[in-house]
Formats: C-alpha cells, sequence, structure tokens
C-alpha cells in the first residue's frame, strides 16, 4: 500500500536502472548517458536514442525485424574496403548524405554556394595539373570536352589560388579505382586558380552510372524497387585557407536521371550546360566534332578550410 502512494518519478529515481515496462527503457538510459561532460557529444547521443526507441515503437518493431536490421548495418561495415565504402553509399541513397549538406549550407547549397555531397569516390593527392592541361591519362572514348570555370567570393570578386579536385566516371560510367583498364588517378586532376578565379581542363564527357548494387545497399535498392543509377555529373572540391571548402557536383542537362539520383543529389543550380559543337573551330587541334563545352561559376563562402576524410585511398 505503501509503495502504491509513492509518485511514479519517485518511484523511478528510487529503482535507478531497473526496467519494469518498456516505458522506463528510454529515461533509464538517458540518464546514463547524461554524465558526458562534452554537451554536444551528449545532445546528439541523447538525441539519437530519443528518436531509435520512438521508431521501435512507432512501427511496433518485431524481433526478426530487428535481427534483420542489426545484419544489415554489420554487412555495410564488412562490405567497406579500401577502394569501397558501402556507409557512405547508404548515407547517400537514403538522402541523409544530401540533407546534412544543405543543413550546414542552408538552402544555398541548392543555389548561390552550388555546395553538394562528397560521394564515396574522392580520393586525396590527386595529380596536379597545369590550366588547360587534360585528365585524361589513359585511353578513354568518349566525346572531348573542355571545362572552364571560375571560383569567386560571395561579393563576385576572383578568389586567386584555390586548389581545386576534379573527378569523374568514364564514358562508360566507372571510376579509375572500379576499373582495371584505366590508368591511377584517370580522370583525376588538381589545379590552382589564376588571378582571375579560373581554371581550366580537357577531358571527356561523363556518364551516367549504377551505384554498387552487390552489397547491402545494392539489396535495399531492390527491395524498394529502385534503380541504382545516378545522372551523369563532374565532381568539384575546392579548398583554400579562410575559405568554406566547396564539395560539390554539375550535372550533365539532358541526362535521363536528372529527376531520379538515386542518391538524391541533384539540385537546380548544380545542372551544368554542357552545350554540343558539331561545327565550328574546334578547342585544340586533336578534338574532332562533336565536342562539349562546360562553363561554370563557382561561389565560395568566407569560413573554415577543411578537408574531408578520404572515403578510399
Amino acid at each position: 500500500m505503501v509503495g502504491s502512494s509513492v509518485p511514479k518519478q519517485d518511484r523511478n529515481a528510487e529503482k535507478g536502472g531497473i526496467i519494469e515496462t518498456q516505458e522506463d527503457v528510454t529515461p533509464v538510459v538517458l540518464a546514463a548517458m547524461a554524465g558526458a561532460s562534452n554537451h554536444r557529444l551528449r545532445e546528439v547521443a541523447e538525441s539519437f536514442v530519443r528518436h531509435m526507441h520512438a521508431f521501435a515503437r512507432e512501427v511496433n518493431l518485431t524481433e526478426s525485424e530487428y535481427d534483420i536490421g542489426i545484419d544489415f548495418l554489420n554487412r555495410i561495415g564488412q562490405a567497406t574496403n579500401d577502394h569501397h565504402n558501402e556507409g557512405i553509399l547508404l548515407a547517400d541513397a537514403i538522402g541523409f548524405s544530401t540533407l546534412v549538406c544543405l543543413l550546414n549550407n542552408g538552402n544555398a547549397g541548392a543555389t548561390e554556394t552550388a555546395s553538394a555531397l562528397l560521394g564515396p569516390f574522392w580520393r586525396m593527392n590527386s595529380p596536379r595539373t597545369p590550366n588547360g592541361g587534360s585528365i585524361v591519362r589513359s585511353p578513354t572514348p568518349g566525346p572531348d570536352l573542355v571545362v572552364s570555370c571560375v571560383v569567386v567570393d560571395t561579393n563576385g570578386e576572383p578568389i586567386e589560388g584555390v586548389e581545386v579536385d576534379v573527378w569523374q566516371s568514364s564514358p562508360v560510367g566507372l571510376y579509375e579505382n572500379q576499373d582495371d583498364t584505366q590508368a591511377d588517378m584517370n580522370l583525376r586532376g588538381k589545379f590552382t586558380t589564376d588571378a582571375k578565379g579560373c581554371f581550366s581542363f580537357r577531358s571527356v564527357k561523363p556518364a551516367g552510372y549504377p551505384v554498387p548494387t552487390d552489397g547491402p545497399v545494392g539489396d535495399m535498392l531492390r527491395a524498394q524497387r529502385r534503380h541504382p543509377y545516378r545522372p551523369a555529373h563532374i565532381h568539384f572540391l575546392g579548398f583554400k585557407p579562410c575559405f568554406k571548402t566547396l564539395i560539390t557536383q554539375v550535372f550533365v542537362d539532358d541526362d535521363e536521371h536528372l529527376e531520379s539520383d538515386v542518391v538524391f543529389g541533384v539540385t537546380r543550380a548544380l545542372i551544368g550546360d554542357y552545350r554540343r559543337h558539331d561545327a565550328g573551330t574546334p578547342p585544340a587541334g586533336d578534338v574532332a566534332p562533336p565536342w562539349y563545352t562546360l562553363d561554370y561559376k563557382f561561389v565560395m563562402e568566407a569560413g573554415e578550410a577543411k578537408l574531408p576524410v578520404p572515403p578510399i585511398k
């Protein structure tokens, strides 16, 4: 009788971490984590637990579904290696990467600053290449592409000395680390903007491609009856001290999958004008029609210059 008169919150305090009902689990876990000295760690971890517990309650998660989920997470880790990052692929395929990108850049990430997800194929130490040079480092059939870009600040002033990493897939839809027929670092390069904020290079027009589907993310896509294709694009990463690192992609404007990108990475400002030329004076003597040109302006904001962790070596 005495016990029944004690308020519920007092009974919870008295029993500490002893669980009596499913309603007890969440507050007991949160109380156990409350001693974290790092405020941000505590904030993120507590929110994660609340949302995970709420998810399980919302869908009334069964034990067999729980086992499937744990196995799925284990397989994500097992499928990750030096040349492939299945964890990033999962984050991309559920729109999480794009969401985090836009949260950290505001909606300007889809307009003025043209920010986008890093993707799973960026490598450090791309070969330094002079402006106007080619990133084609082994025989790579496909239409020639000449890219001319300018990097400016939010006032429209050119930024000199920006190191710009460029990487793309081949016209058959494979990055060089996926394809033994391509030379190491094929279709990758590092450029430096000149006094006018400009850099340029030659390449071949990229093609759309399927994301890897031989792992758990592929199983998820098939179960959801989704196609695995990304629209054709070129990746850019701009780095200079005192400016927020720019990570972006510029998509080919006539690609059939612009509106159904498997990783939800297409924003309006990231659709480039890949202009086809069937006649006229080629940009170089070894260029034959049809060739393509791309002109694009990038805007970098003042901020912290910090390189991301490479997803692959």
